[in-house]
């Protein structure tokens, strides 16, 4: 890539980038530390009252549907409405969508009135929205992206990518973040990073940061988050100490991410590209 790792999160601590994001109630306070220790600066509201002139004011909108209710689901509507108008990045969290029909169906409503910069998700929410539109790649089977199952999963990201116009990041054991054209396969991260509530959440909150941070190489840009998010991991493992547990392990990924310099990253970060 011309444009390095290091460059992006260089771009983020120098832009600090104000970021608003609609997120769910569980992973909220995680949300809005993640984007602060990347070099951000978030700002949280879902009031329908003040959504709009609160995205207008900020770089980035992030949208998690993870505690639904009818009065959150306009106001993600009226804010993404406002920041599209304003060529904001958006992205989508579809937490949970395939679980229940509410979920799924607030997804694709969201994608058809708002415009998403990217959507990040596990394979199955992923998977959900991409059945809704006819659009499988042969995914159908596909239950978590492994070594035999990558090919299939990168011309899925690749074809999805093109059915939406949106940066298409799956994550997991192996990250895929991918426009129609390529798509970058990144290998950092730890397990137990599944273990802890938010983590997800989290990404979804810095990867926005990153592409407000970057509105020239946005598909880098989110491949960068993703890189960074799953090397704190990796970083905040090390750093465990007797007796520590998932708290602990959280706020080291966040202590990791805080600290992490831009040579960290590009020395760290583990992908190619197809």
């Amino acid at each position: 890539m011309s444009i390095t790792m290091a460059a992006m999160l260089d771009h983020v601590r120098k832009k600090a980038p104000l970021i608003h994001s609609i997120t769910n109630y569980v992973t909220i306070n995680g949300v809005a530390n993640i984007i602060l220790a990347c070099g951000g600066s978030p700002i949280m509201s879902d009031n329908e009252a003040e959504v709009e002139e609160i995205t207008a004011r900020c770089s980035g909108l992030d949208l998690n549907i993870g505690t639904l209710s009818q009065r959150i689901i306009h106001s993600m509507i009226l804010a993404g409405r406002k920041a599209n108008a304003l060529c904001h990045p958006v992205l989508l969290d579809p937490v949970g969508a395939g679980a229940s029909s509410l979920r799924t169906e607030t997804a694709e409503y969201l994608m058809r009135e708002v415009h998403f910069e990217a959507i990040r998700g596990s394979i199955s929410e992923i998977k959900a929205l991409a059945s809704a539109r006819g659009c499988t790649g042969g995914m159908e089977a596909v239950d978590a992206v492994t070594d035999n199952s990558l090919n299939t999963a990168v011309q899925f990201v690749k074809a999805f990518s093109a059915e939406t116009g949106s940066i298409i990041a799956i994550t997991g054991a192996v990250d895929l973040v991918g426009s129609a054209e390529e798509c970058y396969m990144i290998r950092n991260g730890r397990p137990e990073m599944g273990r802890i509530t938010g983590t997800g959440c989290q990404l979804s909150g810095m990867m926005t940061t990153f592409l407000a941070a970057n509105p020239e190489d946005r598909l880098e840009a989110a491949a960068a988050a993703a890189c960074a998010m799953g090397l704190a991991g990796e970083i905040g493992w090390r750093r465990m100490q007797p007796g520590d547990g998932n708290a602990a392990y959280c706020s080291r990924i966040i202590d990791a991410v805080c600290n992490m310099t831009s040579e960290q990253l590009e020395e760290g970060a583990n992908y190619e590209v197809r």
